[in-house]
């Protein structure tokens, strides 16, 4: 009864909601353990676009349930949007889709308050989705914060709106030149929100450890990538909360030894969101070719990624960060095309070669990338259903990349349906 832990291994956007919802067939429960409504997860069955933003993707698999774990900052109004798609989709999710009561709300001041710190920024400015997710955290580390359990109950929620306004009015009127919120009408507007989400607030981390108990098996959904974790990626290049496999213990409320297994998800190649040093970015043109073979644009904001070679020295810190027991390769097809292939094996930094992924995010932006060419395999593979049946060429790439970082390919991914994903072992 295996419970795993599916993680980014990269920037984020490596097709963590394919993965999840292929190896929901071996689950009973999915849990999501961070982050918030600034992760997009795009579910693809049968030609269908499902994208979320909020609810596991797990829940596209009829029978099995669902949770939202006390580590996610929650926007209400985004999570009734995807619950009424769902429902227009002709998806049944009754009884199958639960939140933590211990989960932090994102408030309307949250997102109005990312958008003025970014602008604000000007230059140098992080690259937010402006949805409110850092102001959500930095109020749950500040402990004022609002709960979903709050929501439940009129006269904690007022006390704590109108205390967690008296700091930021006074901020958005005196900074900023703002007009300050109103208390009554926001905790009017959330209690609302409250009666609506109460039939789906559980205590979440009782509700899943008797899942165990019960010898259920467990998958958690991680969001972004390691490289976007606020202690061990490119600081402050990176998202407001840990992304890493050690997050799904915290973010659901179980322990460390719960977890059997950990799969981290990469593309075949690498993309990112946002401002921040990218040693492996493609030139201009072959960027381009890229993105619009590989349709790199991004769920949440639309905005086009970055794209850029393998990068092996940033897989092997994912693996070791993680604790990763294998790989899930996504995106092999988008390379289908190209006569030569790179991936990055080491770094050279100030005239050094280094085969670790640096610390400083000043050393990384003076990173010159060391590079081994291999040749494409030039053949379409995105109707192949079986492993060996790959291109030689193909298959040398994915070995190359597993030797490279130490790790084994458990899954590989040649589409965005369903059905274009092929087995190493059985799960």
């Amino acid at each position: 009864m295996a419970n795993r832990v599916v993680v980014g291994s990269q920037w984020g956007d490596e097709g963590k909601a394919k993965i999840v919802d292929f190896l929901t067939e071996y689950a009973d429960l999915v849990i999501r353990f961070q982050g918030g409504a600034n992760a997009g997860h795009t579910v693809i069955v049968d030609g269908k676009k499902f994208i979320f933003h909020l609810i596991p993707a797990g829940i596209m698999s009829p029978g099995k349930t669902c949770v939202i774990g006390n580590g996610v900052v929650f926007e209400p109004a985004q999570f009734i949007t995807e619950l009424e798609e769902m429902r227009n989709q002709g998806i049944y999710y009754e009884g199958r889709i639960f939140i933590s009561k211990r989960a932090s709300v994102v408030m309307p001041y949250h997102k109005f308050m990312d958008q003025l710190r970014e602008t604000r920024r000007g230059a140098g400015k992080i690259g937010t989705t402006g949805r409110g997710i850092g102001p959500a955290y930095a109020d749950k580390a500040a402990r004022t914060g609002i709960r979903i359990g709050d929501l439940l109950s009129p006269v904690d929620l007022k006390d704590k709106i109108e205390a967690s306004l008296d700091e930021k009015n006074e901020l958005l009127v005196k900074v900023y030149n703002e007009k300050p919120f109103d208390a009554a009408a926001l905790t009017e507007e959330f209690l609302r929100f409250g009666e609506t989400l109460r039939p789906y607030a559980i205590d979440s981390s009782t509700f899943i450890n008797k899942a165990i108990k019960d010898g259920k098996r467990l998958l958690f959904e991680g969001a972004q990538g390691t490289v976007l974790d606020i202690d061990h990626g490119t600081y402050p290049f990176v998202t407001s909360s840990n992304t890493i496999a050690a997050a799904a213990c915290t973010g659901s409320g179980i322990g460390p030894t719960k977890i059997d297994e950990v799969i981290g998800v990469s593309k075949a190649y690498t993309t990112r969101v946002g401002n921040g040093p990218f040693p492996t970015e493609f030139d201009p043109e072959l960027g381009e070719r890229i993105r619009k073979i590989g349709g790199e644009f991004g769920a949440t904001t639309g905005r086009p990624r970055r794209c850029g070679w393998f990068d092996a020295v940033i897989l092997r810190k994912a693996a070791m960060l993680n604790g990763l027991d294998s790989m899930a390769i996504t995106k092999l097809d988008v390379l289908d095309t190209l006569e030569q292939i790179k991936i990055c094996t080491a770094y050279k930094i100030d005239g050094k070669v280094t085969d670790e992924f640096p610390d400083s995010i000043a050393e990384l932006e003076r990173v010159e990338p060391i590079y081994e060419i291999v040749d494409g395999w030039k053949e379409d593979t995105t109707q192949i259903k079986d492993l060996d049946r790959l291109p030689a060429k193909a298959r040398d790439y994915l070995k190359r990349l597993s030797n490279l970082v130490g790790c084994s390919i458990s899954i590989v991914s040649v589409g965005p349906d369903r059905h274009q994903t092929m087995l190493t072992k059985k799960f």
